[in-house]
């Protein structure tokens, strides 16, 4: 192991104390933006709680000694500025934007474990050598329009600012829309293109069980596997409940059935690691005595080897052909995203490694089985994500729960992490 990944910075029982006291804190008041009755959290893109708690951010940002700052999407910054004006800035953060009644810790702890990590590291050491950010990203859900990643992908050349994909909300309300009612969009703000950063780190949740069932207190993300969503469309022909024989029917619902049915048994077969997923259905006319003339409904699949993906998804979207051929229905399909499986970058995993190794963390490294908006960033910059375990591996849900605890073991690698980066001069 080189010197130069040694932890150089001293963290004492009493500063991991107040990371514990203060993320729990933070998590909780964050969560006030978008709560609902259950006890979940709902901030969709653009929303009134999105607004209220990106501008509450920068208004935390600013007390805690960062320069805050929009980008004309609506990504939220929140600057600690270094002594080098050359250096390229280095980023950490996640996504502010949630699942329909989702948890308080999805996206939200990297935002707010970022700001924690700079405060302390600003308070013990000054200024950083190049520029250090953390960014509370505008959306990565998908959970209002179709499409995903809408802030890191305008910051790493995805999307253009200028060119709004047409797509809508369930109310009909366009991106567009809700972009410019919210204040953005409009040429107020910096453009959202990034062309020089020096990398950018990631600390989330797990969303899984393998750090809890091995008694773990972080997983170093190897890589993020491949995601392929489509909307799946079936026609047929309403009809009246009771007077059409059941040999003469063309009915959507049974044919969407039968397909979501081999959807879970093609991926069962498979073996591996893949995983497929229907979480959506709409039905029409969604009536209890009409034979349905038209299901649409969501297949998610995922895997971390793309040829594999790319067989299974040739071999449902044949299935379901034939399927409706049989049953004298229609099919159409519209792929809406297509992630391609990342690997981060190896040279930052060994960097913190060396970081647990050195503080006695137990670790491993592993896969993720969720889209993350550093597989965005991966292809723009050196970047690496660091899990936390998850209580029962429960997400997108408000029974998500990490303790403490291991939330604060999450913020003192990303400090230690963020110094050697930030602060050490020649470290990268």
């Amino acid at each position: 192991m080189s010197e130069k990944r040694l932890p150089a910075v001293p963290i004492s029982d009493s500063d991991r104390s107040r990371f514990a006291a203060d993320i729990a804190d933070a998590v909780e008041w964050l969560a006030g933006f978008g709560a609902d009755e259950s006890g979940g959290v709902t901030r969709l893109l653009y929303g009134k709680a999105w607004c209220a708690a990106q501008k509450a951010l920068a208004d935390r940002m600013a007390a805690g000694g960062l320069s805050p700052y929009y980008d004309d999407c609506g990504n939220l910054f929140g600057r600690l500025q270094g002594r080098d004006p050359d250096a390229a800035p280095l980023l950490t953060g996640s996504h502010v934007d949630t699942v329909v009644c989702g948890g308080k810790l999805d996206g939200a702890y990297g935002i707010l474990a970022g700001m924690i990590a700079l405060e302390f590291l600003r308070d013990k050491f000054g200024p950083p050598l190049r520029t250090i950010e953390v960014v509370s990203l505008c959306e990565e859900e998908g959970s209002r329009f179709p499409l995903t990643y809408w802030g890191s992908g305008n910051i790493c050349g995805k999307y253009d600012i200028a060119a709004v994909p047409p797509v809508c909300d369930k109310d009909g309300v366009s991106l567009k829309e809700a972009m410019e009612a919210a204040g953005f969009g409009k040429g107020a703000y910096r453009p959202p293109r990034r062309e020089k950063l020096a990398g950018f780190i990631e600390l989330h949740i797990e969303q899984g069980s393998v750090l809890e069932r091995e008694k773990l207190s972080l997983g170093i993300v190897e890589g993020i596997v491949g995601q392929r969503r489509f909307t799946v469309r079936v026609g047929g022909v309403a009809n009246h409940a009771g007077t059409t024989p059941m040999a003469g029917r063309q009915d959507a619902m049974a044919g969407a059935a039968e397909m979501i049915s081999w959807l879970e048994k093609g991926a069962l077969l498979g073996g591996g690691g893949l995983v497929a997923t229907t979480g959506k259905l709409e039905v029409l006319p969604n009536v209890a005595n009409v034979i349905a003339g038209e299901v649409t409904f969501t297949v998610d699949v995922r895997d971390k080897d793309e040829e594999e993906l790319d067989r299974f998804c040739g071999l449902f979207r044949r299935a379901f052909a034939e399927i409706a051929a049989r049953r004298k229905l229609t099919v159409g399909f519209d792929e809406w995203m297509n992630a391609a499986p990342i690997r981060m970058d190896a040279d930052m995993n060994r960097t913190m490694a060396s970081i647990c190794d050195a503080h006695a963390y137990a670790y491993r490294t592993m896969y993720s089985g969720a889209g993350h908006d550093a597989q965005v960033f991966q292809a723009v910059c050196p970047t690496t994500m660091l899990f936390v375990p998850s209580r029962a591996g429960v997400s997108h849900s408000p029974a998500e729960y990490s303790e403490p605890e291991h939330l604060a073991d999450g913020i003192a690698a990303l400090a230690e992490w963020l110094f050697l980066y930030g602060y050490k001069e020649g470290f990268r």
